[in-house]
């Protein structure tokens, strides 16, 4: 070992301001796809929305995309208690 070098790996680099919108933004546009083509998991789509998955895997890092991934499954099925729970009050008021 040299004088200047390091035992560490180097580590990335915070993201940007602007890295972070582009990647907001690729990853709407990507789920936006997914929407229309009625896919709720991503990565089940086939060759659907390649394009815009590319551009979503390019410019997000991977622990955002799995966190992203995650959290388009988990939105759907708050989505799907939210509304069993409003029927059920709405059907307890009637009582």
């Amino acid at each position: 070992m040299g004088w200047f070098s390091s035992s560490k790996p180097e580590q990335a680099s915070a993201a940007t301001r602007q890295d972070r919108q582009k990647c907001w933004e690729s990853r709407d546009s990507y789920f936006g796809c997914l929407d229309r083509a009625g896919v709720l998991k991503a990565g089940e789509e086939g060759n659907i929305c390649s394009k815009e998955k590319s551009g979503y895997e390019a410019n997000c890092a991977k622990s955002w995309i799995d966190y992203f991934n995650k959290r388009r499954i988990l939105a759907e099925q708050q989505k799907d208690m939210l509304t069993q729970a409003q029927s059920q009050a709405q059907a307890a008021k009637r009582r």
